[in-house]
């Protein structure tokens, strides 16, 4: 079966997991509120990209919809502690901006994903 979702959507996944990556190399750990909101920070944006490479390769429309949650659910995770990154670490927000707004525009479009395939679940004939 071919993959469900396009390769310039996988690489827009991947691409905010490697900036995830990036953000958490440059982020001062000194202190422990720092490290713990970077490490979850880090763990919940590169699982979006896994959860879409598992929803690309799903063999059925409740089986796709299932994966693109799970990425949902991590994107908006990953905005929780980019949030709290800024307002409780004191990182500053020109830091946090292009990820926050970059999660809020997957966010999106996975949702209108998730909405077009359950609406066609739900009429077959369109």
């Amino acid at each position: 079966m071919p993959s469900r979702l396009s390769d310039e959507f996988r690489s827009r996944t991947k691409g905010y997991a490697a900036s995830a990556i990036r953000l958490f190399i440059q982020l001062p750990r000194q202190h422990e509120e720092v490290a713990i909101c970077a490490r979850q920070m880090l763990r919940a944006s590169t699982s979006v990209a896994a959860h879409i490479r598992e929803a690309s390769r799903s063999r059925s429309d409740s089986e796709f919809i299932s994966k693109l949650a799970g990425s949902l659910q991590e994107l908006d995770e990953s905005q929780l502690w980019l949030e709290l990154l800024e307002e409780e670490c004191r990182i500053a927000p020109l830091t946090t901006t292009a990820p926050q707004q970059e999660a809020t525009e997957l966010i999106a479009i996975m949702s209108a994903m998730i909405s077009r395939t359950k609406a066609k679940m739900n009429n077959p004939d369109k």
